[in-house]
């Protein structure tokens, strides 16, 4: 689909975005907001050459409580995100990895690895930093997206815990949910102390 058309489509189904989303209110190819129950707000915008999409998480009185920064493949697959807190603070990073099958134009997400940006911690035989976090990702027989397997590597804690999922839980700008969105095991239980 090219740019136009996307621009066009985008503008002509804003109130089916609406729907497919609840909460969401698409403004436009560049920006959309999405109202959660609670009051809070996430606003979303990204650049005409839609390389990066940036969240704002803000309160119900408007106060921002994070910004999350993803950079984009060309195709408009997410490479890695940034997590900050309401005080610009980068708290989180993640990185997301992709099948490289010979063939494939773009694979499908395999894993995503969030680290603490504001701790380093690293493999004690490798030496190599270690994710505080890991979502690995499965697919049925139709290609379909099955939950994640979430593996948690901060002791004592879930892995929603940490922070919650990093990635796009559903296209801002177009509307609809993201394939295979589904949370972490609910009957999980938490290791270590």
């Amino acid at each position: 689909m090219n740019f136009k058309t996307l621009l066009a489509t985008t503008l002509l189904l804003a109130g089916v975005a609406a729907a497919a989303v609840p909460g969401l209110e698409v403004k436009g190819p560049y920006a959309s907001v999405k109202r959660n129950k609670d009051g809070s707000y996430e606003e979303f915008s990204r650049p005409p050459d839609e390389r990066t999409i940036t969240k704002k998480l803000k309160n119900a009185n408007g106060t921002l409580l994070t910004t999350t920064v993803y950079r984009l493949t060309p195709q408009g697959h997410p490479l890695t995100c940034d997590i900050f807190d309401g005080k610009g603070t980068r708290l989180f990073k993640s990185r997301y990895g992709y099948d490289k099958r010979p063939g494939l134009t773009f694979g499908k997400l395999l894993e995503e690895q969030m680290f603490d940006a504001r701790v380093t911690r690293k493999d004690p035989q490798t030496g190599e930093e270690m994710p505080i976090r890991r979502f690995i990702y499965t697919y049925d027989a139709r290609g379909n997206r099955n939950a994640p397997i979430a593996i948690n590597l901060v002791p004592g804690k879930m892995a929603e815990d940490v922070f919650g999922p990093s990635g796009l839980q559903f296209d801002p700008f177009e509307g609809h949910p993201l394939p295979g969105k589904d949370t972490a095991n609910p009957k999980g239980q938490k290791i270590g102390k």
